[in-house]
């Protein structure tokens, strides 16, 4: 049994969303629609973010 036929992990590719990050202006996709009452953040701008 491989993992991707458990529990409905296996649901084939994400649809993403194209953003621009709050923090630095870059461009980027996130796997979710954002519905503008909370910031996005590209990758990096996310990690320097987790560490405080």
């Amino acid at each position: 049994m491989s993992f991707g036929d458990r529990r409905g992990f296996d649901r084939g590719p994400r649809e993403m969303h194209k953003v621009t990050c709050s923090e630095c202006g870059v461009e980027t996709e996130v796997p979710f629609k954002p519905d503008g009452s909370r910031p996005v953040f590209c990758r990096e701008c996310y990690q320097k973010k987790r560490k405080f």
